[in-house]
């Protein structure tokens, strides 16, 4: 069966980029916070190469990661084998997850949501496999707060962006689109990724809770 989402090549360059950013960026002690406290079973979307889950504490029961990818799915396979946490690395996409509603006491959108085709569908199918009261953490970037800075990233997404980065958009606002999709946004940080050095487009992130309600 032909895979939904297919970039062989962008696959290859984030197993190696994505590596690098958690030993050299400052990546890796973001995903710690982003993890931090969780417990029951857990849904990851966009799993990717598996970074994550060497950082879920030992009070998480169960992850299922989703990932579209075929290269990125089985260097995460290989990566939850090695996990402290039992984890089921499963094919599928953010805007149709092959799994039964309400079932997870929290949903983990880690450097994702940039990339879906469909956000308000993917944050729809969020809410709908998260128990009433399940966390939503996440860990994106988005658009910039300053006015020069977004209209790059504007332009960008319309243009090169999402073609040479495997459909990643840099414009657009993760927090917005999650409190219009019916979470209650409990917290957030906004980050700067690098912390020093030459900034990107993909830049600015952001790092928080949500909450689906009761």
């Amino acid at each position: 069966m032909r895979d939904t989402v297919h970039h062989p090549l962008f696959a290859r360059c984030y197993a190696r980029m994505s590596v690098a950013m958690d030993a050299r960026g400052g990546v890796a002690a973001h995903r710690r916070a982003l993890l931090a406290g969780l417990s029951g079973r857990v849904v990851e979307v966009g799993a990717g190469n598996g970074l994550n889950f060497a950082h879920y504490p030992d009070t998480v029961a169960e992850v299922v990661a989703v990932e579209p990818e075929r290269l990125l799915r089985r260097s995460a396979a290989t990566a939850g084998l090695r996990a402290g946490v039992p984890v089921d690395v499963v094919p599928g996409v953010a805007e149709a997850l092959p799994l039964k509603s309400e079932a997870f006491d929290a949903a983990v959108a880690s450097l994702v949501l940039c990339t879906v085709r469909d956000l308000p569908r993917a944050l729809a199918e969020l809410r709908r496999v998260l128990r009433p009261g399940g966390e939503l953490r996440f860990f994106e970037h988005g658009v910039g707060e300053g006015r020069a800075l977004a209209t790059v990233q504007r332009t960008l997404d319309r243009t090169v962006w999402p073609l040479l980065f495997g459909g990643c958009h840099t414009a657009r606002d993760p927090v917005a689109a999650i409190g219009a999709a019916g979470f209650e946004i409990v917290s957030y940080r906004r980050l700067r990724i690098p912390e020093s050095g030459p900034a990107t487009p993909a830049s600015p992130c952001v790092l928080g809770v949500a909450r689906r309600p009761d």
